[in-house]
């Protein structure tokens, strides 16, 4: 080979080797996140979930396309206190979000801080439940409380402003005008789409006003429960459809059987008029059929359940309705495939078991909450996660998607690798707390440990019970097991892991006295500005 060859093929290779190195790399693209949540909804009103209680084809789609979470639970079964743990990605205790009377700090870190600190763009819609500006969000429109079913009042980057129409379809059109039109499409996106709808007193959207109206729902096998074996809890609390529900607010009468004023011609003020007329026209035959029937016991506590899952599982078709919207645009928009996405409920709730409605017990129905992920690039359609995941573990999994480093201070875990297949390792059990008593529904303080077959709970402050139960043979948790021998190793296992659980995530007794405090000086602060007001008015 001559020099001058030579010397060619030598600056031809210094020369690839050179534009090689200083070519960039092409980057990652990050994935978009959209986190969807209702309030709420019960994992028994998800038809993927196998109840037959309705359909929601659009819930489902996330099924099929991606995973269902069969055990997924919360760490405190009530509103606020569930988003904040959502938010910071620690325990009620940690976060000092307890109950819904107590402040939540802003100020502190959340998963959509951190996002938004590594060049995601951030919305959040809809129901938050948290008082103060919403810190983490380049945009944010939120119900102020538990907001309005008709003609609700939204703060928009703060500011109050009230829309005309109905609550779960201007949260849908309003996500839906952010991801086309105000969102810079060169960020990945994290979005907080929040519903409020199936949250009490459950408004069903006009164009649902009849649905199942030819139908008859069965109760549940224990809607008829006596409480015979459980503590004094299950006795006490102020949740029974039949007993506690109100024949206005929750029935939707204007005047009870009796003929008396319920007061719920109050709520329809709100209502525009072609709003009453439709309202009116739907129920009032509905209503007068059951007065002229007068029902007694059984059949009375039967049309109350019908009346009431009716209409809770009406306000579901309009959530389904809109996840149906949203996916449908991801797919024209060319985003499915880079988007993470999350359907799930800021808890569980009764749906007439053990004669129930609302949520707040460690029991099966308001512990376990929907969970439904899709994400193309890492899921296999049709997965099936058995595993105890918790809402402690979305802030961390959120940041280890978008490879974000994850606080050590949180106290969730990421469950990325385990529902893409890449793990079977994960925890054994999982923590829970509830602190609002006394309060409405005058559900008890109480704390435990669940692992996939037991669970241990311990009911304090005025009481001090512990409840046992083997889900295993007892699905419906009907038998107290606590005191029987032939679970005394069980017992023993459990009282080992709770105080392992409490001693690892920083919970003590200590805690449960400083909240309580807390919480009784809110109630007396809250005695005294009402009897100030009622002697104003005198």
């Amino acid at each position: 080979m001559n020099r001058r060859l030579l010397n060619s093929i030598i600056i031809l290779l210094l020369g690839t080797a050179f534009f090689s190195c200083n070519t960039p790399k092409e980057e990652v693209q990050k994935p978009n996140i959209l986190f969807i949540m209702s309030d709420d909804h019960a994992y028994q009103a998800i038809s993927a979930y196998g109840y037959d209680l309705n359909e929601t084809p659009n819930i489902d789609r996330l099924a099929e396309e991606g995973a269902i979470f069969t055990h997924a639970c919360v760490t405190n079964s009530i509103c606020a206190p569930s988003r904040a743990v959502l938010l910071t990605g620690k325990h009620s205790f940690i976060n000092g979000k307890v109950d819904n009377a107590q402040p939540f700090n802003w100020d502190q870190d959340n998963f959509p801080k951190l996002l938004q600190a590594n060049g995601y763009q951030t919305a959040m819609i809809g129901k938050i439940h948290l008082d103060g500006l919403p810190q983490g969000f380049d945009f944010s429109m939120v119900l102020p409380g538990q907001g309005a079913y008709y003609n609700p009042d939204f703060l928009v980057n703060g500011e109050k402003k009230r829309f005309e129409g109905y609550c779960t379809e201007i949260i849908t059109e309003t996500m839906l005008d952010w991801l086309k039109n105000k969102r810079d499409p060169n960020k990945p996106f994290c979005a907080l789409y929040h519903q409020k709808a199936p949250h009490r007193n459950w408004k069903p959207a006009p164009k649902y006003l009849n649905l199942y109206d030819g139908i008859t729902f069965d109760p549940p096998a224990n809607y008829f429960d006596d409480y015979e074996g459980r503590g004094t809890a299950a006795h006490t609390q102020e949740m029974q459809v039949d007993g506690h529900a109100q024949w206005g607010h929750d029935f939707k009468m204007i005047t009870d059987p009796d003929g008396n004023p319920t007061g719920f011609e109050n709520e329809l003020q709100r209502f525009n008029e072609k709003q009453k007329a439709d309202w009116l026209a739907a129920y009032t035959p509905k209503n007068e059929a059951m007065k002229a029937a007068k029902l007694k016991g059984k059949e009375l506590a039967i049309w109350k359940y019908n009346r009431y899952i009716k209409d809770y599982l009406r306000t579901i078709k309009s959530v389904d309705d809109g996840v149906g919207e949203v996916l449908d645009y991801l797919e024209e928009a060319g985003l499915a495939e880079n988007t993470i996405v999350v359907y799930t409920s800021d808890q569980g709730f009764y749906l007439g078991e053990h004669g129930w409605f609302d949520k707040r017990f460690m029991y099966e129905e308001s512990f376990r909450t929907p969970l439904l992920v899709r994400y193309p690039k890492e899921i296999n359609p049709g997965t099936k996660i058995d595993k105890l995941v918790q809402n402690l573990d979305f802030a961390p999994t959120f940041l280890d998607y978008a490879g974000v480093e994850v606080p050590a201070d949180m106290q969730g875990e990421s469950f990325r690798d385990l529902v893409s297949g890449k793990t079977g390792e994960w925890r054994d059990a999982v923590y829970y707390t509830y602190y609002e008593y006394p309060s409405v529904h005058m559900v008890k303080r109480h704390y435990g440990v669940a692992t996939e077959r037991y669970k241990l709970m311990h009911f304090y402050y005025d009481i001090d019970e512990w409840e046992m139960y083997d889900l295993q043979t007892d699905p419906s948790e009907m038998k107290n097991i606590y005191n029987d021998p032939a679970y005394t190793d069980v017992q023993k296992d459990l009282h080992a892991k709770l105080t392992e659980l409490r001693n690892k995530y920083g919970d003590s007794d200590e805690n449960d006295k400083k909240y309580l405090e807390a919480y009784l000086a809110h109630q007396e602060k809250a005695r005294q500005r009402r009897a100030e007001q009622q002697a104003k008015q005198k």
